[in-house]
């Protein structure tokens, strides 16, 4: 009797120790189940991490450069990575100077960066095929066409260090002159407003090239220190140019100036393939439909303005008259050429590449 009551009590115990054991497991589970939720919600695991980029230009925060193709751009680049990627722009040199911009990408002071190549001029021998006066173009979306599709051929080694997202140029430069510019004649001895490439290139037509800075032409104009100024034609209404020039002869073939945007190398190869391809599909989306033809829309408004509201003459150089004026230039074109094949390439088929390009894409945006 007294062995059953123990063997009762026992299995009593054993039970209570059983219960109370199982009870202790299911809250223990619950709170390994509760913490792995937890640790799975957390930002850092649950979600990509976000990478937030700076961009540097030297473009005033009003400028179309900024307005219509940064900013549209990077909020295209931060929707189709779907948030992983966030770029903030710093216009105006807040970042970087214009002529330090491309190495700040590449030394990472920048992750992406906004700017012209001749501002270092003899960093990009090869590109400055694209900016060889005696190539016409018909307008910023030739120009920039041509730049792209044949950086995208040539592939130069000079633009390896970074990852280019896209080009894009001014497309065609022309001379706005206190007085009629109709011909060679016309031209010889004029003091123009020119620096780098497009001093070169009035000098050897006989033009007397005086160096400054875009802000200080207006003035120098006014005054008469300078007859004339090449450039794009947006200046005669962004720079009011207009206002000081009288004249405005169409020089197609002598001037263009090409532009980049540029990412850090190592910045781009730390992105999962995803992204970067879904960054690309949005650069030829913007290069296609607002960066090709970003120049044309001001030089368009610009012209239409200087012409109605300020009274300028458009010249429209003979056909005979345009030849003579690009055979003189053409010794620069041949310098080019034989500058390239110091350095082991082939000069003549970067410049056949360009002008084939131009030839094509002249056809195709008239």
């Amino acid at each position: 009797m007294k062995r059953s009551c123990c063997s009762q009590g026992w299995r009593s115990i054993l039970r209570f120790k059983n219960k109370n054991m199982l009870v202790f497991l299911v809250i223990m589970l619950l709170i390994a189940l509760t913490g792995c939720s937890s640790t799975e919600s957390t930002p850092e695991q649950g979600k990509p991490q976000t990478i937030e980029l700076k961009l540097a230009h030297f473009f005033p925060g009003t400028h179309p450069a900024e307005t219509e193709l940064v900013q549209p751009w990077a909020k295209a680049v931060e929707k189709a990575t779907n948030g992983q990627v966030k770029i903030t722009s710093y216009p105006g040199e807040t970042l970087l100077k214009a002529d330090a911009i491309y190495d700040g990408v590449v030394n990472g002071i920048a992750d992406i960066g906004l700017s012209c190549f001749a501002y270092t001029r003899g960093r990009f021998p090869v590109l400055e095929a694209f900016e060889l006066p005696g190539i016409t173009y018909n307008n910023s979306k030739v120009a920039s066409k041509v730049a792209w599709e044949g950086i995208k051929q040539l592939n130069p080694e000079e633009v390896q260090d970074t990852k280019l997202m896209m080009v894009l140029t001014t497309g065609p430069g022309d001379l706005f002159t206190k007085v009629p510019v109709r011909n060679l004649n016309d031209l010889q001895g004029l003091e123009i407003r020119a620096t780098g490439l497009s001093a070169k290139t009035l000098e050897m037509l006989g033009a007397t090239p005086v160096a400054m800075p875009q802000s200080e032409a207006y003035e120098a104009l006014s005054k008469g220190v300078v007859q004339g100024n090449l450039s794009p034609v947006e200046v005669l209404k962004g720079w009011r140019h207009a206002e000081v020039t009288d004249y405005l002869t169409l020089t197609p073939f002598l001037y263009n100036t090409l532009f980049f945007i540029t990412m850090n190398l190592d910045q781009w190869n730390s992105l999962s393939p995803d992204v970067q391809k879904a960054i690309e599909e949005v650069n030829e989306k913007y290069f296609q439909e607002v960066a090709m033809g970003l120049w044309d829309k001001q030089n368009e408004s610009a012209l239409k303005w200087a012409v109605e509201e300020m009274g300028m003459e458009v010249i429209t150089l003979a056909e005979e008259e345009k030849e003579r004026w690009i055979e003189r230039v053409k010794p620069i074109q041949d310098q080019f050429v034989a500058k390239m094949n110091e350095k082991g390439l082939n000069g003549q088929e970067i410049l056949d590449t360009v002008k084939s390009l131009a030839e094509k894409y002249n056809q195709e945006y008239q």
